[in-house]
């Protein structure tokens, strides 16, 4: 028999029995329970709580591999057997030890829970999921480990798709960085790089997002103002001039105009010599979340993921290493969606793209190991990490089931995330700095591949370079201090984050029913469906922080009302000037004909099924527009215009 006991008030105990069911005191004076102790092997041993001296893996269940019988070392902590330290591992459930899962009433609940009381009537995650007081092993029936989680590296990957997870090869840190002339981003990614940034990311201003040059209407006071202006190849080389397109992998962030752009990568990264063939990098190329939530749409829907299947079939034989599109669900997160419908939006837009790509004849195993997917890394850091695991899971059940794709790097998510850049608020902007970290850790359990983080000053401007180099440092001391980085799904396990992760993709998987019975996403789309969604939640969320349901720290509680402004980055107007000035020597000095016969060409393929990247290079070569070869595609395929939605 194990007598009682009295506790220190500073001591957490861990009593280890069968499935190791944790329970954790900590009280003054706590007894020990004889009845629940009685049953334990003598060689069961107590100890307090103690990252020095517990080891071993968890044990039973969906939650690990059995353990041998054995503990070692002195139950009160005297010191570790000689040549050794303490050491606890989880032990077999036999006939003596009944594996006790999940306390009953008069054991735990009755005595710790029944009269305590809490901080609100309901815990919900940010976005209104409601959250138990306690999650225990009963919370994980009917998950079979195997099949449904499996270790880091088998199907379905819901624990990463590396079995060595971070201890082979860090995430890419990738920061994001665009803004006034190619000269001046250009100054900014030799910057970043000499930080020790690992890749580049591109934002383009919205003259060039949406297909236009600086010249239109429409573009003035925008022009290189919330990203870097690139009118033609001319921009192009300038942007990358000093830098190796073959020895450096580039994200771009574009969409309707994606084409366009990814030709001027691939002309400059012909005239640096590199070779097409090894090529690395990534167009966003995402138009179905343009329609969905960032509105930054040219062409109608089917005229635009035509464009895209010509991007897919080009690429898997010229550019095979190139991710041919990044689905994005971080601008749906941005729009307001929840967690859950940024999830199942995401990845129906993946199954779409597959879809298509299908329809037009291509083999399911040439392109679809080159789609890449981009999430948002939000508030909530456990329904966050639940998110980036059920995508990994849902994901490969459909390639392997779904679409019978055969190869393996078919049925493998990778993403990218970026931390939420809504989550940023102009009052007391350092606290973004403390956002940032925890949705970065948050993206770096949940297994990205690549990370982007915000700057503290991104809610009032785009990021200055010690702002920018703020965020990198975040990346860098979570890799290379926190420890995080050398254990493969150090959360795997946790009856908390399994629960949430089979929730979500229980959820995907009911909206993936509702948009395949309207006929698919393009026609979800075009009924409002995802939009409404959309709206409608982010209704919601913002109602419960005006009742302060939900705080938002220095915006609806803990207000400041002395803060003294910090420097911020600034665009003014040389920037179009010099713009414009650029691009009308290029007129003057360009072959004209070239220009004028490229445009032509471009315009005819359009009525035709054939491949227009051919064309969009030669055009490209010839120094056409961004502008000039959108309005090609205008004049046979027109501009869309939303339905609205109430």
């Amino acid at each position: 028999m194990i007598r009682h006991e009295a506790v220190r008030k500073d001591c957490k105990l861990l009593f280890l029995c069968g499935t190791q069911k944790l329970l954790e005191h900590e009280a003054n004076d706590i007894a020990v329970d004889e009845q629940l102790h009685a049953p334990m092997c003598a060689e069961r041993q107590r100890m307090p709580i103690d990252a020095d001296v517990v080891e071993g893996r968890e044990a039973g269940g969906v939650l690990g591999e059995h353990a041998s019988d054995q503990a070692n070392g002195d139950p009160h902590g005297s010191g570790p057997p000689e040549g050794g330290r303490h050491v606890l591992v989880p032990l077999k459930p036999d006939a003596t030890c009944p594996v006790r899962l999940k306390p009953d009433a008069t054991t735990y609940n009755d005595r710790q829970m029944k009269t305590a009381t809490e901080r609100a009537e309901t815990f919900t995650t940010i976005s209104g999921r409601p959250i138990e007081r306690l999650y225990t092993a009963d919370d994980l029936a009917g998950i079979d480990y195997a099949r449904d989680i499996n270790d880091p590296g088998r199907f379905p990957y819901t624990r990463g798709i590396h079995s060595t997870g971070y201890r082979g090869k860090l995430w890419t840190m990738r920061q994001f960085a665009g803004f006034g002339t190619p000269e001046d981003t250009n100054a900014r990614y030799k910057a970043l790089l000499k930080a020790g940034s690992t890749g580049l990311s591109v934002a383009f201003d919205l003259p060039t997002l949406m297909g236009r040059d600086p010249d239109h209407a429409l573009s003035l006071g925008e022009t290189g103002k919330c990203g870097v202006n690139v009118t033609s190849l001319a921009d192009m080389e300038t942007l990358f001039d000093g830098i190796r397109l073959g020895d450096i992998t580039t994200s771009m962030t574009i969409n309707s105009p994606a084409a366009m752009i990814f030709a001027m990568y691939l002309v400059v990264a012909e005239k640096q010599g590199a070779d097409w063939q090894t090529l690395s990098g990534t167009i966003q190329n995402d138009i179905l979340k343009e329609f969905i939530a960032q509105k930054e749409y040219i062409f109608p829907p089917r005229p635009s993921m035509r464009i895209i299947t010509d991007i897919f079939a080009f690429c898997s034989t010229h550019v095979p290493r190139w991710n041919t599109i990044s689905v994005s669900g971080y601008h749906i997160r941005e729009a307001g969606s929840t967690a859950l419908q940024e999830l199942a939006f995401t990845l129906r837009d993946g199954l779409e793209y597959v879809q298509w790509g299908v329809d037009a004849g291509l083999d399911i195993d040439d392109f679809v190991p080159r789609i890449s997917f981009f999430f948002n890394a939000h508030c909530d850091f456990f329904e966050e990490i639940a998110k980036y695991r059920a995508a990994r899971t849902i994901w490969a059940h459909a390639m392997r089931e779904r679409f019978g794709a055969r190869d393996e790097r078919s049925w493998k998510l990778r993403f990218h995330s970026q931390t939420a850049g809504v989550s940023l608020t102009a009052q007391q902007p350092y606290n973004n700095v403390v956002r940032t970290a925890l949705q970065a850790l948050s993206a770096v359990l949940g297994g990205t591949n690549s990370l982007h983080t915000n700057s503290l000053d991104e809610a009032l401007a785009l990021p200055t370079a010690e702002a920018a180099t703020l965020a990198l440092r975040t990346q860098q001391i979570i890799a290379h201090e926190s420890g995080v980085a050398s254990v493969a799904d150090p959360l795997g396990g946790s009856y908390f984050v399994e629960r949430l992760t089979k929730d979500m993709e229980d959820g995907a998987l009911a909206y993936f029913d509702q948009i395949d019975r309207m006929g698919g996403m393009v026609e979800a789309i075009e009924r409002g469906f995802p939009q409404r969604e959309i709206a409608e939640a982010s209704y919601r969320f913002q109602q419960a922080v005006e009742r302060k349901e939900k705080i938002i720290v220095g915006v609806n509680d803990f207000v400041q009302e002395d803060e003294s402004p910090i420097e911020i980055l600034y665009i003014d107007e040389s920037a179009a000037d010099t713009q414009l000035a650029k691009l009308e020597a290029l007129k003057k000095t360009r072959n004209a004909d070239r220009v004028s016969r490229s445009i032509d060409a471009l315009r005819n393929a359009a009525r035709t099924p054939e491949n227009l990247m051919p064309r969009i290079l030669d055009a490209v070569r010839a120094y056409a527009t961004v502008g000039e070869m959108c309005d090609a595609l205008r004049d046979v395929w027109g501009e869309y215009e939303e339905v609205p939605i109430i």
